[in-house]
């Protein structure tokens, strides 16, 4: 299967879909054959002593789990060229986000990945509100689960931890992420794709 080509003009592409779907691994494609850089929205995951502060960490990942306007403003500054921007990652060994950890070029392309970008909530369409184009991907829901549950066992939970996490939290999340996917610019299947 070939990736749709971005759209001329575009300066910030957004690819969004449930957990597990591929967004991450499509964004990296993009950047290796296009040399485009990704900002992706788990940057701005709350760090866990302000998720137990809130009394969210039992939920991380999901939308109320993320700092939605300082990602906005961020974007808004890459949507503006502005020199000097430096986004946050996040750092799946220890679970937690990293401050300017990103370069971002003031000219070009930039790609943003992340599971909420079309969600209808105003904190989230400020997001929506910076990105030029949308991309939906999806993959078969057991493939996708299955990367899931493969995903937090290989960063420390047990099988049945993982499997109990996913239902719990991740399937949640994935319904609201396909919710929204009609808000999107194109939808299309990854089923079939290697990157």
């Amino acid at each position: 299967m070939a990736l749709p080509p971005v759209p001329r003009g575009t300066r910030l592409l957004g690819i969004t879909g449930a957990p597990g779907a591929g967004k991450t691994t499509l964004a990296a494609a993009l950047a290796v054959s296009s040399g485009l850089p990704v900002v992706p929205m788990d940057g701005f995951h709350y760090a866990d002593v302000e998720l137990v502060r809130r009394g969210l960490l039992d939920r991380k990942g999901a939308p109320e789990t993320f700092d939605a306007e300082g990602y906005a403003a961020l974007l808004r500054r890459v949507r503006a060229a502005e020199p000097a921007v430096v986004a946050p990652m996040f750092e799946r060994d220890l679970e937690q986000p990293i401050a300017g950890a990103i370069p971002v070029p003031a000219t070009g392309t930039v790609v943003t990945e992340g599971n909420y970008l079309l969600l209808d909530e105003p904190r989230w369409r400020a997001v929506r509100a910076e990105i030029d184009v949308v991309w939906h991907v999806e993959v078969d829901e057991a493939v996708r689960l299955e990367r899931l549950v493969a995903r937090h066992v290989a960063f420390g939970k047990s099988p049945d931890e993982a499997r109990a996490w996913v239902q719990r939290v991740d399937q949640a999340n994935a319904a609201l992420v396909q919710a929204a996917r009609d808000r999107a610019d194109l939808v299309f299947d990854l089923t079939t794709w290697t990157p």
